[in-house]
C-alpha cells in the first residue's frame, strides 16, 4: 500500500550517503511497470514526493529489482474510491483508474524488519494501462506513454495561465499555507508551459482524488487548464468562506474577552473606591435587609447570625458557600411574625359562603362560629377541620370559600399517595438538593404565617420504607405541638399555631385514630334532588356557559329537565356527574348554534336520550313490588348513601343450610349468620316455620354481585328477608330499613343517618326504620331532607316485625 504523495522540493545533494541514490541523466522508460496503488490523490509529471510502502510483497519486489547502475521505474495508479472511504487492498485491474504516471525512484531507505519502506520518487510521464497482470502478490502493467509535446501558447491559453496565477496569489493572501505551493510552482516549472501549470495548480487544491484524476486523464491542454482553473476557483470560494467564519469567531471571542477584562477592571476600580462589594458581602447585606422586616424568634435570630459569620469566612468559590447561602435564604425568606389581618365581619363572611355554595349549613355554621370566637378572643388559631364526604360534594371548594370569608391566603396540596416523611418534615441539610417540607414551602409561597392550608385526600396517604407521613402529620395537626414545629431542613422551630388547617377525606376508616382525634370532623353527606337542581341553576350552568362562550339567551335548562337529568344520569352524592352532563349538552348544542347564531335552544326531556344517551339509573320496579324474601335496606359508602336490596330463596334439599353471595365482607357475612340464627330461634314455636328451615337450604343474595359490600348495619334487613321467607309473606311496600341486629334481638345504632336518609329520599321511599338510639340524629337533620319520610324507631326486632308484617 502507498500513502498519499506529498509535494515538496528536496535537495538531492543533501541525501545521506547511506541512502541508495538512483538518479541518472537520461531516462529510458520500460514497457512494463510494477504498479504502486494510491488511495487518496494521484501524482502529476514533474512532481517529487515520498511514498511509504507497507505491503510486504511490494517491498520484496522493489528490493529484488534494485540495481545501483540502472534506474528503478514504478507506475502510480489511483484506486477507485469506496463508499465508506476505507483503505482497501486491490483485487483486480477494475479497482484502478486507467491513467497513471511513471516515476523514477530517487532514493530508497533501508527497511528494517516489519517497518515500512520509504521511497523518494519523481514523476516523469503519463501513461495508459494496456494490460495488467497479478503475480506473486503484486500488480504489473504494460503501459503506453503519452510523451506530450509542447503546445503553442495561444492568446486563450495565456489568458487561462494568467487567471490561474492570479487565483493562486489570492489564495496565498487568504491562506499562508499555499505559499509553499507557490514557491514550488515558481522554482520547478516554466510558467510559460500551460501543461505543467495546469498540473501543479490542480495538485495544490484540496479537491477530491477523483476530481484531480480527471485533470490527469485530460489530454487536451486547453480543456485541462480550464478544468484546473475551475478547481482553483472552488478552492478560492471555500477558503474565503473559511476566512469569514474564522474572522466572525475571532471577533466574538475578542469581544467576550474585551468585555470580561473591562468588567474585571471596573470591579477592581469600584472596590478601590468603596463603591462595590464582593459576592459574599452583597449576599450578607441582602439577608440583613430582610431581617429588619421580620419578627424573629431568639432561636432563629441566633442561627442566622451564626450562619452569617460562617458566610463571611467562606469564599464564593467554596462548595459550602452555596449550601450556607441557600440555608440563609430559607431562614430569611419565611414570614417570621408576619400575619394577614383576619376578617371578623360575620355578615360578609356569611354572604361569601352563601354565594359560593348552596346548602352545607353545618360547615357554614362552623365557620361563622370560628369567626365569632375570633371576635371575642382577638385571633383565630388552633382550629383543624376535617371535611368528610363523597366525591363531588364541594370539600375542596369550601376550603377556598373559607379562606375568602376570613381574608386569608389559601394554599392547597394533596396528600394522596404521599409516602415520604420528608415531604412533611423536610430533608436534612446533609443531602444534596435538600429542601424544607411542604408546610414551610406553603408558608413561603403565601408570604404570611397564618394562611389557610388545605390538605386534600388525607385518607389516601401512604407509608413506605422512607417513613410514615401520617405519623409525621401528628405534630403538624396538634395545636399543642405545632407552635414549635421543627422542620429537618430548617432545624429551627417555626410557629404553625396560627395556621388554619382544613383537611378533606372520603372515608374515616383509613385515617389513623390518633390523627382523627386531633381534628374536628364535619360531614358533607351529599345532596338530595332538590339541592342538586338548585346548585345546577345557581352555579353549574352559569359556570359552564362562561367556559363554553355561551349566554343565557342562547340555551335554557327548565327545572323539569334538570330534575330528569339528576334522576336518570346523575344520582351520585356529589354534583360532578351532573356537571359533566351539562357540559355534554352544551357541547352538542353549540353545533346547532353555529348553524343559526340567533336561535335560542331550549332543552326538553325528549331530547335527553339523544344528548346524553341511555339512562344510567332506572326505577327498580322489580324490587319495589312486595315479594316474599325481598327487603330494601340502606347503606353508607365512601360515595355517599345508597339503597341496598336483599333477597332470599329456599332450596328444597331435605336438610337445613345457609349461604350468602354478592361479594359480602366478613362483617356482613357475620351479620347474615346472626340474622339466620336469630330468625330460626324466633320461629321455633311455629311448627310450620321450623319445619321450613329444617327441610330447606337458604340462599341469601345482595345485588349487585360485582360490588364489594361490608358493614353491620344490614342486620335487621337480612333478618326481615329470612323471616318473610319463613312465614311466606311479603313485607309492606315502599319501606326501607337500617340497623345492626344482635343475637338477642336488640337493634343497635348505626352511622351515616343523614346519607342514608338522602338515599331513601332519592329512591322515593316513604317509610324508614331506624334504631331507637338514632332518633336524635334524625331529628337534627334539616327539614328539607326529612320531608316526605315517615320514620319508625325500633329498639328490638319485635318492633320491626310489628311495623313490617302487620
Amino acid at each position: 500500500m502507498a500513502d498519499q504523495p506529498t509535494v515538496f522540493t528536496p535537495d538531492v545533494d543533501d541525501v545521506d550517503n547511506n541512502e541508495k541514490s538512483l538518479v541518472v541523466a537520461e531516462d529510458k522508460l520500460p514497457e512494463q511497470l510494477l504498479i504502486i496503488p494510491l488511495h487518496d490523490r494521484p501524482m502529476f509529471p514533474k512532481m517529487m514526493g515520498p511514498i511509504i510502502l507497507e505491503d510486504t510483497a511490494l517491498q520484496q519486489a522493489i528490493m529484488a529489482t534494485e540495481d545501483k547502475t540502472v534506474p528503478l521505474y514504478l507506475g502510480l495508479l489511483l484506486m477507485h474510491p469506496t463508499e465508506d472511504s476505507l483503505v482497501r487492498i486491490p483485487q483486480s485491474a477494475d479497482d484502478f483508474f486507467p491513467v497513471g504516471v511513471v516515476v523514477r525512484v530517487l532514493q530508497v531507505s533501508n527497511a528494517k524488519a516489519g517497518a515500512p519502506l520509504q521511497l523518494l520518487v519523481q514523476a516523469l510521464e503519463r501513461f495508459d494501462v494496456t494490460t495488467m497482470i497479478f503475480a506473486e502478490g503484486v500488480f504489473r502493467a504494460e503501459v503506453h506513454y503519452w510523451f506530450e509535446n509542447r503546445v503553442e501558447n495561444t492568446e486563450e491559453i495565456k489568458a487561462y495561465s494568467v487567471a490561474i496565477i492570479d487565483c493562486i496569489k489570492e489564495l496565498v493572501n487568504l491562506n499562508p499555507l499555499f505559499k509553499e505551493g507557490l514557491s514550488l510552482l515558481i522554482e520547478r516549472i516554466n510558467l510559460s508551459d500551460p501543461s505543467a501549470l495546469a498540473d501543479f495548480s490542480a495538485s495544490m487544491t484540496t479537491s477530491s482524488g477523483a476530481e484531480i484524476q480527471d485533470i490527469l486523464e485530460t489530454a487536451d491542454i486547453r480543456v485541462r487548464i480550464e478544468a484546473a482553473l475551475v478547481l482553483l476557483k472552488k478552492e478560492l470560494e471555500i477558503t474565503k468562506l473559511k476566512a469569514q467564519i474564522s474572522k466572525r469567531i475571532e471577533d466574538q471571542l475578542s469581544k467576550q474577552q474585551r468585555e470580561f477584562f473591562l468588567k474585571q477592571q471596573l470591579q477592581e476600580i469600584k472596590k478601590e473606591l468603596g463603591l462595590a462589594k464582593d459576592e459574599s458581602e452583597s449576599e450578607i447585606e441582602k439577608f440583613q435587609k430582610r431581617m429588619k422586616k421580620l419578627v424573629l424568634s431568639d432561636e432563629a435570630q441566633g442561627r442566622i447570625k451564626e450562619e452569617l459569620e460562617k458566610l463571611r469566612l467562606l469564599g464564593p468559590s467554596s462548595a459550602e458557600f452555596n449550601v450556607s447561602r441557600a440555608y440563609l435564604d430559607w431562614l430569611t425568606v419565611l414570614p417570621w411574625g408576619v400575619y394577614t389581618k383576619d376578617n371578623y365581619n360575620i355578615d360578609k363572611a356569611a354572604e361569601i359562603l352563601n354565594q359560593d355554595h348552596y346548602g352545607l349549613e353545618d360547615v357554614k355554621d362552623r365557620i361563622l362560629e370560628l369567626i365569632s370566637v375570633g371576635i371575642v378572643k382577638g385571633d383565630i388559631s388552633g382550629s383543624i377541620l376535617l371535611l368528610i364526604g363523597p366525591p363531588g360534594v364541594g370539600k375542596t371548594s369550601i376550603g377556598q370559600s373559607i379562606a375568602r370569608s376570613l381574608g386569608r391566603e389559601f394554599y392547597r396540596f394533596s396528600l394522596g399517595g404521599m409516602r415520604d416523611e420528608a415531604e412533611i418534615k423536610g430533608h436534612r441539610r446533609t443531602y444534596i438538593g435538600a429542601m424544607p417540607g411542604k408546610f414551610l414551602q406553603a408558608i413561603k409561597t403565601c408570604k404570611t404565617a397564618n394562611p389557610l392550608i388545605m390538605l386534600d385526600e388525607i385518607d389516601k396517604i401512604g407509608a413506605s420504607f422512607q417513613g410514615d407521613p401520617a405519623s409525621a402529620l401528628l405534630e403538624v395537626l396538634d395545636p399543642e405541638q405545632n407552635r414549635d414545629f421543627l422542620d429537618h431542613y430548617l432545624d429551627v422551630r417555626f410557629d404553625l399555631s396560627k395556621v388554619l388547617f382544613v383537611c378533606t377525606a372520603n372515608q374515616l376508616e383509613t385515617i389513623p385514630a390518633p390523627l382523627i382525634d386531633r381534628m374536628e370532623v364535619i360531614r358533607l353527606p351529599g345532596y338530595i334532588l332538590a339541592e342538586k337542581v338548585e346548585i345546577a341553576k345557581r352555579h353549574l350552568i352559569p359556570k359552564q356557559l362562561k367556559l363554553h362562550g355561551l349566554t343565557k339567551s342562547q340555551i335554557t335548562f327548565p327545572k323539569g329537565v334538570l330534575t330528569a337529568i339528576v334522576e336518570g344520569y346523575a344520582r351520585e352524592a356529589g354534583v360532578r356527574g351532573l356537571e359533566n352532563c351539562i357540559k355534554k349538552i352544551m357541547r352538542k348544542t353549540i353545533k346547532r348554534i353555529i348553524k343559526d347564531p340567533a336561535e335560542t335552544v331550549r332543552i326538553n326531556k325528549d331530547q335527553l336520550t339523544d344528548l346524553l344517551g341511555k339512562k344510567l339509573f332506572t326505577e327498580d320496579h322489580a324490587f319495589k313490588k312486595p315479594r316474599v324474601g325481598v327487603v330494601t335496606g340502606l347503606a353508607f359508602t365512601s360515595m355517599g348513601g345508597t339503597t341496598l336490596y336483599i333477597e332470599s330463596i329456599p332450596v328444597p334439599t331435605g336438610q337445613p343450610g345457609f349461604k350468602q353471595t354478592g361479594q359480602l365482607g366478613q362483617v356482613m357475612v357475620e351479620s347474615s349468620e346472626i340474622a339466620y340464627s336469630y330468625v330460626r330461634s324466633l320461629v321455633r314455636g311455629n311448627e310450620q316455620a321450623s319445619e321450613f328451615f329444617k327441610k330447606n337450604f337458604i340462599h341469601l343474595h345482595v345485588p349487585a354481585g360485582a360490588t364489594p359490600k361490608d358493614g353491620p348495619s344490614a342486620g335487621i334487613t337480612m333478618a326481615c328477608s329470612l323471616y318473610s321467607l319463613a312465614i311466606n309473606k311479603p313485607m309492606i311496600a315502599n319501606t326501607a330499613m337500617t340497623g345492626e341486629l344482635t343475637l338477642s334481638g336488640l337493634v343497635m345504632p348505626i352511622g351515616g343517618v343523614k346519607e342514608k336518609i338522602i338515599a331513601a329520599t332519592r329512591a322515593k321511599v316513604a317509610r324508614v326504620l331506624l334504631p331507637k338510639e338514632n332518633q336524635e340524629d334524625f331529628e337534627l337533620l334539616p327539614k328539607h331532607i326529612r320531608e316526605g319520610i315517615t320514620p319508625h324507631f325500633v329498639a328490638t326486632f319485635d318492633d320491626v316485625l310489628k311495623i313490617c308484617f302487620k
